[in-house]
């Protein structure tokens, strides 16, 4: 018998398209390599700025993304009671009029009456500028329960921020702190940069409450109590403004340390910066005893001290008043250590240990810069403690003010944009506050005056009514959460089931679980989407839903749209949207369908007919006649998404890519529309990559090769330095309103509210839900985290990722077992000021004692998914969510940020002990879903494309 001949090298297919993925946030560059018309294999693309080659498991499981027994097939439309999961299959056409028939008279007699909300879009660029048109209030993305905190933050602070705006600089730190870091958002980026710090020994010092992924490999671990990280800041600040360990040049040269703010208790103008009869803000020059402009170079500004202006009136430099309020003894670490649960010690060494790497280190890099000031530097002189944070802080209703916390701590060091310290990414930084504020007024076309979403400046921002009422219905932009830059889903289905402030008729919602995974207080969600008034007519009339996948939210729309994969369409990843750059480039890219949805049939072998949602957007805009979206004689501007990402602009050259722009192809940034322009990205891997000149690459916020460079680009406005904000004077603005000052002022009840958490310096205050429930009743705090190999709910249906998790545990410290009489892996009761549920407990060291945390979104409905009936993510899986409020416990405001209305999901405390009974499901169970009935085959892929590769007798 001849001897098999071995193929040891096979091709990975017959043909490779470079795209990009959609399995997470990184947004990573990827090869997807067919064969026979089915995807082989899906690799890092090497050329890429975001990974280099780098790929994740959720990445390299795209391929059971893209074949999912889950996915919808056609639009279908609600037969049954709204719940029931009970559709017939519709066409394509039959679907548009009936959204049509629902919207057109809504935009005819008041566009507010549409609330679009969209949850895991990234096409924020395309869907804002659709609600604008509609000239609907009522838009906001998923930001409002994930990260406006982090966003706000630092965009009122830094003009930038932690998450997907800014990065440490992974080639010169030596500390790098990670402030509430999962491993979910940004992970490919994180880990090769995380592989260079070991790799040169940097130290990595992990905060959070839970200690996996990064934090699993961090030098040092602080198990910090959930809600107390500001508290921590403070402390860190303490003790380097005690032991004079902070970078006062940098606070003057670059940040207000200086600026004066006047003293006038009781008076309109107190608390607010010292102008000339110009404007321009003042600072006090020693050298010649007298007011200056704060921007004059040449001057001797005093930081400390008090001063007499012409006016009479006192006034004190910001670092004044740092100096008090942080030098305070509550702020100590002996004060704080205790509610932090880091040992006092413990604090006074990292502080320490901060200050030797910021300012021993002698970091400089040989290269020459211009400041904006015009004066040139031989070197970049370094700072090189680096820091990162995510939702962990973000997701508290303190997270604000910890945010700037930290924003503080980072500016105290002058470790911002400094060589070795966090970096901005360009089209950051921003001035501060960005320019663009909410839309308001509707024109004479029916459109709003600005897009939905933007950034406060003062309380006549405020989308409010002449009583100061909301207008929106997620109460956006109102007196009760004033800076909500990203609006707040997680209020959108209370308030509009309950007519707060009106009524709505149509919830329009793209990829937002809101049924289950993506709601405080679950149960009440579903409650409210199919609760009938008086007359037995739904309370919310009409709910037109998008998703690829038969998630639980499916069973709750009237009409279905079904979107397409994401290797199934062109999608931009727009500098307009949330960018993919690195801090030393600009970078946009595409994703371009690999497939046609028609060619890729569902799990039954039928055709799908499926279309993208964002094409489906533009074609019902045409058909409503849509501003913006139709010709003068009626007929659609914009034959589908890839058209409108070539052809339309933003502003005069500004589109949704700034790679290959002009008639010619030949500019970048702004230009004309190319027709070519997506042709181009295809044949340069998917994506555009221009390098920030090197001369620019360090202190963005004011480097005029950088500014010069970003505002060529279309990224600033002018070229005037970003001063970073340690005390912001809108936040004061909003303080003296409460205070009775000002055209604009709160209806009382939020006065007392407004006054004391628009503090103009960062603030810490007990969560919510820790300062209204009883310690006693509810002694533990628990959290949930985003596993590595998961993303969101659509992530966690992935056949391939479920074999490394189908389930979850509640997870808690063995200490914590044993002083609650619970052994490993006993079923127990959990229970909130909410609610209780049922669950299985799993012993793990690697937890702070008052903490119990689980694996977010695992938990899945029966019968949703397409998963088999007795699915394990269904029968033990569970979700914390159930015990989540969607208010305080007070029931006074929504369990959020009152600065930001950011969900505050990890506010949540808990009680624990063993169930009565033990079990083999968790509780609660609902009544399984049945639109999509359960597939209990085994799902197999791969055998034939294996046997092409096979050779032999």
């Amino acid at each position: 018998m001849r001897q098999p001949i071995l193929n040891l090298s096979p091709s990975p297919g017959d043909e490779v398209k470079t795209t990009t993925c959609y399995m997470c946030a990184c947004r990573c560059g990827i090869k997807v390599w067919l064969q026979d018309g089915q995807i082989r294999y899906i690799q890092g693309n090497p050329a890429h700025p975001v990974n280099k080659g780098v790929l994740c498991a959720k990445g390299a499981s795209g391929i059971m993304q893209h074949y999912s027994p889950a996915r919808l097939s056609k639009p279908l439309l609600r037969t049954g009671e709204r719940g029931s999961g009970e559709f017939r299959e519709i066409e394509w056409e039959e679907a548009l009029q009936i959204a049509t028939a629902w919207l057109a008279p809504i935009r005819e007699r008041n566009p507010d009456e549409l609330a679009f909300f969209t949850g895991r879009d990234q096409s924020q660029a395309l869907t804002g500028w659709w609600a604008q048109q509609f000239g609907t209030l009522n838009y906001a993305a998923h930001g409002g329960f994930c990260s406006v905190n982090m966003a706000a933050g630092g965009l009122y602070t830094l003009g930038g921020s932690f998450w997907e705006f800014g990065e440490p600089d992974w080639e010169h730190t030596r500390l790098l702190m990670l402030w509430g870091v999962a491993e979910d958002h940004d992970s490919n980026p994180i880990k090769l940069g995380l592989g260079k710090l070991k790799g040169r020994g940097a130290k990595i010092i992990a905060v959070n409450p839970v200690r996996t992924g990064y934090g699993a490999i961090a030098d040092e671990w602080i198990g910090i109590r959930p809600g107390t990280d500001g508290l921590f800041a403070f402390a860190l600040i303490h003790e380097l403004l005690r032991s004079d360990r902070i970078d006062l040049d940098f606070l003057v040269r670059y940040a207000n340390a200086h600026w004066l703010v006047v003293s006038n208790p009781g008076g309109a103008d107190d608390g607010l910066f010292a102008r000339n009869e110009g404007g321009d803000v003042l600072c006090w020059d020693r050298d010649d005893a007298r007011p200056a402009r704060a921007d004059a170079i040449g001057i001797s500004p005093a930081i400390v001290g008090e001063y007499t202006l012409p006016d009479g009136h006192r006034a004190v430099p910001v670092f004044q008043l740092v100096a008090e309020r942080y030098l305070d003894p509550q702020y100590s670490p002996d004060a704080v250590s205790e509610r932090c649960g880091i040992p006092a010690h413990t604090i006074r060494r990292i502080a320490r240990e901060l200050a030797e790497a910021a300012f021993e280190s002698n970091l400089s890099l040989p290269i020459a810069w211009t400041d904006a000031w015009g004066r040139e530097h031989a070197q970049m002189v370094g700072r090189p403690v680096s820091m990162h944070a995510m939702r962990g802080i973000s997701a508290h209703s303190n997270g604000f003010h910890t945010c700037r916390a930290l924003h503080l701590l980072q500016l105290l060091l002058g470790a911002v944009d400094a060589p070795g310290s966090f970096r901005f990414q360009p089209p950051y930084p921003k001035p501060i506050p960005p320019p663009n504020r909410p839309g308001r007024t509707r024109r004479d076309d029916g459109t709003l005056d600005a897009p939905p979403l933007g950034f406060v400046h003062g309380p006549e921002d405020l989308v409010v009514d002449a009583d100061g009422q909301p207008r929106r219905i997620d109460h956006a932009f109102s007196w009760a959460y004033p800076l909500s830059a990203h609006g707040m889903l997680h209020t959108v289905i209370r308030n509009a089931h309950a007519g707060d402030p009106y009524r709505i008729d149509t919830l329009l919602m793209f990829m937002a679980n809101m049924s289950w995974n993506s709601a405080m207080n679950t149960r009440q969600t579903m409650h409210w989407l199919t609760d009938k008034d008086e007359a037995g007519d739904y309370r919310i009339p009409h709910i037109i839903y998008s998703d690829a996948y038969a998630s639980e939210m499916v069973a709750y729309a009237d009409l279905v749209l079904p979107d397409t994969t994401y290797l199934e369409r062109f999608d931009a990843i727009s500098l307009l949207d949330r960018p993919i750059s690195d801090a030393d480039a600009a970078s946009d890219a595409i994703r371009h369908p690999v497939f046609e949805p028609a060619t890729q049939p569902d799990d039954q072998g039928r055709p799908r007919d499926v279309r993208g949602f964002q094409s489906v957007l533009l074609d019902l805009g045409a058909r409503l006649g849509l501003p913006g979206m139709v010709h003068a004689d009626g007929s659609a501007r914009y034959r589908d998404y890839a058209d409108y990402i070539v052809r339309h602009e933003r502003a005069p050259g500004v589109g949704l890519l700034a790679g290959w722009r002009g008639a010619e192809g030949d500019e970048e940034g702004k230009g004309a529309p190319n027709p070519e322009q997506l042709q181009r990205y295809i044949e340069h891997g998917g994506f555009w990559h221009a390098p920030v000149p090197e001369s620019a690459r360090y202190f963005k916020m004011a480097n005029r090769d950088y500014l010069q460079w970003a505002q060529r680009f279309g990224f600033v406005g002018a070229t005037e330095p970003i001063v970073l904000q340690l005390y912001s004077e809108t936040l004061q603005k909003f303080r003296l309103a409460a205070q009775g000052h000002g055209e604009h002022q709160p209806p009382q009840a939020h006065r007392a509210r407004v006054e004391m958490y628009f503090d103009p310096l960062p603030i810490w205050y007990e969560p919510f839900e820790h300062d209204q429930t009883s310690r006693e009743r509810f002694p533990l705090n628990a959290v949930t985290q985003r596993p590595m190999f998961m993303y969101h709910a659509w992530g966690s249906q992935n056949a391939w990722l479920r074999q490394i998790a189908a389930r979850n545990y509640l997870y808690l410290h063995p200490a914590t077992g044993e002083q609650h009489g619970i052994a490993d892996e006993d079923w127990i009761t959990v229970s909130s000021h909410h609610g209780s549920i049922t669950v299985q407990a799993k012993f793990a060291s690697n937890v702070q004692p008052g903490t119990v945390w689980t694996w977010n979104a695992i938990g899945k409905r029966r019968g949703a998914w397409k998963l088999a009936k007795d699915a394990p993510e269904a029968a033990q899986g569970f979700l914390l969510n159930h015990l989540i409020s969607d208010l305080t416990p007070r029931g006074d405001y929504a369990n959020a940020d009152p600065v930001t209305g950011q969900a505050a999901w990890f506010d949540l405390r808990v009680a624990i002990g063993k169930a009565p009974a033990q079990s083999e499901v968790s509780q609660p169970q609902f009544a399984p879903l049945h639109a999509h009935p359960a597939d209990d085959r085994p799902l197999r892929y791969g055998a034939s494309l294996r046997r092409r590769n096979r050779t032999g007798p």
